[in-house]
C-alpha cells in the first residue's frame, strides 16, 4: 500500500526539521497553519495518516485539530507536542482504534522520525487488517463465503524488548524463560528474536544452532517477488516457542535495514501474542526502530554499580527517545543483598519482576539447550520468573495500565492540554469551545 502522509502543525524550525527527516524516510509531511487549512487537507488528502499536532503554541487550534481526527468515520492517529515538564502528568489510556500519542520538548528531529514511523507502521498494518476483515464480512477472502481468518480477528500482540546498555546483566536468560513460562504455562504464541547481531546467543543456548536465519532468509529473497516473514522464518524449540536470529555474523547483515526489520517485528505482533526481543547494548538505529515499536521495554538490573549507572543512562537517553514511558525495571540476583526497592530508588523507575540468583541452574539447562523452565520446573526461580510473566499479561489486560495516549477522550484531553499549557506558559488556560 502506498505511504500515508503526515500533517505537521509545528513552529517553522521545528517544521523543517522533522519534515526533512520525514522526507528521507520517504513520508510525505504536509505543513499547516490553521483550522480551516488542516479540515480542507483531511477532506483532500484520505492518505494522511498521522498529524503531529503543537500542544503549546495555540491550544485552541491545536484543540479543535484534533478534534478533527475523529470526526464521523475518521480516526487518524496523532503525535502531540507538548512541555518537558509535563511528562510526568501524563496519564491517559485512550479507547481510540488508533491511538494518538505525546511528545516532549526538548526532542531530537531524528527520535521523533523513529516514533512516526514506529505509528505509521502500526496504523497501517490495522488498516490493511481492517480492509481483509471487511473482505471477509463481504465473502471476498474465501471465494463468496463468509470466512475470516483467525489471525485477522485475534488480539494483536505485545512486543517485549529486553536491554540494558551494559552487557552481562541476564538479558537472555530473562528473555529466553519469560519466552518459555508464556509458551508453556500461560498458552500463549511466542515469538523469541535474538535482534543482537554481534554477541547474540538465544539460539545457542537453545541448542538452535544450525536454524536459518533472517538475513539467509531475506538474501535468498533478492531477485524474487518472494517475501519472507517472520513467522515463516522462526524455527520451533522443543519448549514450543517460535525462536529465530537475524544474522550468524556480524559482518553479513546489509539486508536487515533497520527500517525492513522493525515493520517485519511490528507485522510479527497478528502471529504471536507475544513477540519477546533480546537486544545488542547499543543505541543504534536498528535499536532505536525496535525501541519504537515496543510495548514494554524490561530493563533486567543487577545490584551492581556499573549496572545500576548504565540503567540510569539509559532511563535518560529514553526521555529524548520518547520511551520513557514503556520502561520496567527487572532486578536480577534480587536476593544478593541489596534491596529491590533501594535499587529502584536509585535508577529512577519501577520493577515489574524480581529475579532471584540461580546462575548454576541456567547454565545447566542452556548446556543442554534448554530453557530452565523445561528442566527444572520446581524451582524457585522459575516461581520469579512466571511472576514476571503474569505481569506481563495483567499489563496487557487492564486497560489502567495502558500507556498513555489521547484515543477518544476529547474533553479529558481537552482539559489535561489546558492545565499543562497554563503550567508550562504562565498563561491563564482560557474556556473551549469544542466543535
Amino acid at each position: 500500500m502506498p505511504r500515508s502522509a503526515v500533517a505537521i502543525y509545528l513552529p517553522s524550525d521545528e517544521f523543517l526539521a522533522v519534515s526533512a527527516e520525514l522526507a528521507e524516510a520517504g513520508y510525505e509531511a504536509i505543513g499547516i497553519s490553521s483550522v480551516d487549512e488542516f479540515e480542507a487537507l483531511l477532506e483532500a488528502r484520505p492518505d494522511v495518516g498521522l498529524a503531529i499536532l503543537d500542544g503549546e503554541s495555540d491550544f485552541d487550534a491545536t484543540i479543535e485539530m484534533y478534534s478533527l481526527l475523529h470526526d464521523g468515520e475518521r480516526n487518524v492517529a496523532s503525535l502531540m507536542v507538548v512541555s518537558s515538564t509535563a511528562l510526568d502528568r501524563l496519564s491517559l489510556a485512550g479507547r481510540a482504534r488508533i491511538n494518538g500519542e505525546f511528545v516532549t520538548r526538548p526532542y531530537s528531529a531524528a527520535s521523533l522520525r523513529w516514533r512516526v514511523e514506529a505509528m505509521l507502521i502500526r496504523a497501517e498494518t490495522m488498516l490493511i487488517r481492517a480492509e481483509a476483515l471487511d473482505d471477509g464480512a463481504r465473502g471476498g477472502i474465501l471465494g463468496g463465503e463468509l470466512s475470516v481468518a483467525p489471525s485477522l480477528v485475534a488480539r494483536r500482540g505485545r512486543i517485549v524488548v529486553v536491554f540494558n546498555p551494559k552487557g552481562g546483566v541476564g538479558k537472555t536468560t530473562i528473555a529466553i524463560n519469560t519466552s518459555a513460562v508464556l509458551q508453556m504455562r500461560k498458552n500463549q504464541r511466542v515469538l523469541l528474536v535474538d535482534c543482537d547481531t554481534v554477541t547474540g546467543h538465544v539460539v545457542a543456548s537453545l541448542g538452535m544452532a544450525e536454524i536459518p536465519t533472517v538475513a539467509d532468509v531475506w538474501r535468498a529473497d533478492l531477485g524474487t517477488n518472494v517475501n519472507h516473514s517472520l513467522a515463516d522464518i522462526a524455527s520451533a524449540h522443543s519448549s514450543g516457542v517460535a525462536v529465530l536470529t537475524m544474522s550468524r555474523s556480524p559482518l553479513h547483515t546489509e539486508v536487515l535495514e533497520p527500517k525492513r526489520v522493525a515493520q517485519a517485528i511490528s507485522a510479527a505482533r497478528d502471529a504471536y501474542d507475544w513477540v519477546i526481543v533480546d537486544m545488542h547494548p547499543d543505541y543504534g538505529p536498528l535499536n532505536q526502530g525496535i525501541f519504537a515499536l515496543a510495548d514494554h521495554i524490561l530493563v533486567p538490573v543487577t545490584p551492581e554499580v556499573p549496572t545500576i549507572r548504565a540503567a540510569v543512562q539509559f532511563r535518560e537517553v529514553s526521555v529524548e527517545l520518547q520511551i520513557r514511558d514503556r520502561l520496567a525495571l527487572v532486578v536480577n540476583r534480587s536476593n544478593s543483598g541489596v534491596s529491590s526497592s533501594d535499587v529502584e530508588k536509585v535508577v529512577g523507575f519501577a520493577a515489574v519482576g524480581k529475579v532471584r540468583s540461580a546462575g548454576m541452574l541456567f547454565v545447566k539447562a542452556a548446556n543442554g539447550g534448554h530453557s530452565a523452565v523445561e528442566d527444572y520446573p520446581k524451582a524457585r526461580v522459575v516461581g520469579d520468573i512466571e511472576a514476571l510473566a503474569d505481569r506481563l499479561i495483567a499489563l496487557r489486560d487492564d486497560p489502567d495500565h495502558a500507556r498513555g495516549s489521547f484515543g477518544g477522550f476529547t474533553r479529558p484531553v481537552r482539559d489535561l492540554l489546558g492545565r499543562l499549557t497554563s503550567q508550562a506558559t504562565g498563561r491563564p488556560r482560557l474556556p473551549v469551545q469544542m466543535r
